[in-house]
């Protein structure tokens, strides 16, 4: 099974895209987009961006936990990770981003 991103609408009425791996877990999350269209060129930003190292922004919390944004060729942040305990658990998140963001399918909450 391959990942797939999770399309919904907020509580404000926003689209929203989560990637999540094929265990269900989330390993990248949107910003709020106004229209669907928008969040449908989000999600492939993601494809397209997720494969260059280069655009993933590695960062720690002010609690001192890595995670990391996942940014586009304009430097916006098209997608963030959670929190996580370790800088490897970070890394093998982005890792799970690259494997699963370019073939992911989209699902309709």
């Amino acid at each position: 099974m391959n990942g797939f991103y999770e399309v919904y609408q907020d509580a404000s009425g926003e689209y929203r895209f989560r990637l999540k791996a094929p265990n269900g877990e989330i390993i990248l999350a949107s910003e709020g987009y106004k229209a669907k269209a928008s969040c449908t060129n989000g999600i492939e930003s993601v494809r397209k961006n997720s494969q260059d190292d280069s655009k993933f922004e590695r960062l720690e919390s002010k609690s001192g936990k890595p995670y990391f944004n996942l940014k586009a060729t304009n430097g916006q942040v098209i997608g963030n990770s959670e929190m996580y305990s370790s800088t490897s658990g970070m890394e093998n998140g982005i890792a799970s981003v690259k494997n699963n963001a370019p073939k992911a399918e989209v699902v309709e909450e």
